[in-house]
């Protein structure tokens, strides 16, 4: 039996997320066992990746429930940027958190944690672009593949991708 078999993992997308930070964790998490459902501002929507890849969102963010799932990815990209504006995605990005779910963001995707108003106390890394962004919202940000700060993983950006899986595989496995 994989490793993953009956765990559930929510992933947000919208236009121009960052595609190899959606697909990348995707098929390793298929791959260990997992079920990945794809959530997106509408159901059956076939969003755009920055590098022109299509993602179809499974279910609308709307209908989604915290509970239903054992951890929550928030590839990057620009999508960050206008998913964070939706109060669903803040409240669900802040029940998996205070459950002790795991949060696993990457490059710009930090963006919706600092809206949710979860990373203050948290030790992340981000891309640097939004290392300030991170700070002045009460994170301690530093420069490595990826960090795993209690249920919060985050890592740089795509070239960090193999840490950041290694990393959501060991709290998902444990």
């Amino acid at each position: 039996m994989a490793p993953l078999t009956g765990k559930r993992i929510l992933a947000f997308v919208d236009d121009v997320y960052e595609d190899l930070e959606l697909w990348y964790p995707h098929l390793r998490l298929v791959e260990a066992g997992a079920e990945v459902v794809v959530a997106g501002p509408s159901a059956g929507t076939i969003y755009a990746g920055k590098h022109g890849y299509p993602a179809k969102a499974d279910v609308s963010i709307a209908e989604v429930e915290s509970d239903s799932f054992d951890g929550l990815v928030i590839p990057g990209g620009f999508a960050p940027d206008k998913l964070r504006r939706d109060a669903k995605v803040l409240s669900l990005t802040r029940e998996f958190d205070e459950s002790g779910k795991m949060v696993a963001y990457i490059c710009h995707a930090g963006w919706i944690p600092i809206s949710a108003k979860i990373v203050r106390g948290k030790t992340v890394t981000s891309t640097p672009g939004i290392k300030d962004d991170l700070e002045n919202a009460g994170a301690t940000w530093i420069d490595e593949p990826a960090v795993v700060d209690g249920n919060h993983i985050t890592a740089r950006r795509p070239p960090d991708l193999p840490a950041f899986m290694k990393a959501i595989l060991a709290f998902l496995v444990a």
